[in-house]
């Protein structure tokens, strides 16, 4: 018998082992009325070349954040809600991997095959997906999302998404955080140089190599009894921390 030693095992992606996990028991756990489009292998590896080119890109932005908002974003104690406006998505992976290594952050996406592009994007630069409708069953969308939190993860929200009116804080974020008895934390983006796409957000794309200055505030659980209260601050708080250096282009009508 051989006295060598067993090669050691290859490293785990802890956020993407977790994906797989929390994804495995929501299918077990899937009534038929609401089957998910899964991603089909190729449609994973269509969208690979544009993930790697966004990793790519990341790595070139000069991230700015202080201290104190930095020990904000890092704490790991407990479960994080995160909301973000919709065009300062594209920096959402980029966070986690900077900042919340190892806890995956799921958002949730349309369960529509159109979803799958997104959802296999996701999975390339280190996000999950939490297939479902905020528009056609909110409750529903609220539900798994704080199935997510119980589970231990991290929720992403866009409040103003996933069609608008851009900026206009919609109440979603705060009745998951409040049914979920979890804490809330606010991002902040400024860009001092991005390109902005002519959608109904105006999508921000910081260009190579600028500066993006980050702010995270969390929310204190008791600011949230009052929701409709709760949902104007916080909106108005989210404005402040994101402000816009150039305005958004105007959409061309077809």
């Amino acid at each position: 018998m051989s006295g060598s030693v067993p090669a050691k095992p290859p490293p785990v992606n802890a956020a993407r082992q977790a994906c797989a996990i929390w994804a495995t028991r929501a299918a077990l756990n899937t009534s038929s009325e609401s089957q998910m489009h899964r991603v089909p292998l190729w449609r994973r590896a269509a969208v690979w070349p544009l993930a790697a080119l966004v990793r790519l890109w990341w790595t070139t932005l000069r991230i700015c954040v202080p201290d104190e908002d930095r020990r904000v974003v890092e704490l790991q104690g407990q479960p994080t809600i995160f909301v973000l406006w919709h065009n300062r998505l594209f920096m959402a992976a980029e966070v986690v991997r900077r900042y919340r290594r190892g806890r995956p952050l799921y958002s949730l996406i349309s369960s529509s095959r159109d979803g799958s592009w997104l959802a296999a994007f996701f999975s390339s630069v280190g996000l999950c997906a939490v297939r479902g409708s905020s528009s056609r069953s909110g409750r529903e969308a609220a539900t798994a999302l704080v199935d997510v939190l119980r589970s231990g993860f991290d929720v992403g929200i866009t409040p103003d998404g996933p069609l608008g009116p851009v900026y206009e804080m919609k109440p979603g974020a705060l009745i998951v955080a409040r049914r979920a008895r979890t804490r809330v934390v606010l991002a902040g983006m400024d860009f001092e140089s991005s390109w902005r796409v002519a959608s109904w957000d105006g999508f921000h794309i910081p260009r190579p190599f600028s500066r993006v200055h980050m702010r995270f505030e969390a929310v204190e659980a008791g600011a949230l009894d009052e929701r409709d209260e709760a949902a104007r601050r916080i909106g108005r708080r989210l404005v402040e921390l994101n402000p816009d250096r150039r305005p958004a282009p105007v959409r061309r009508r077809a």
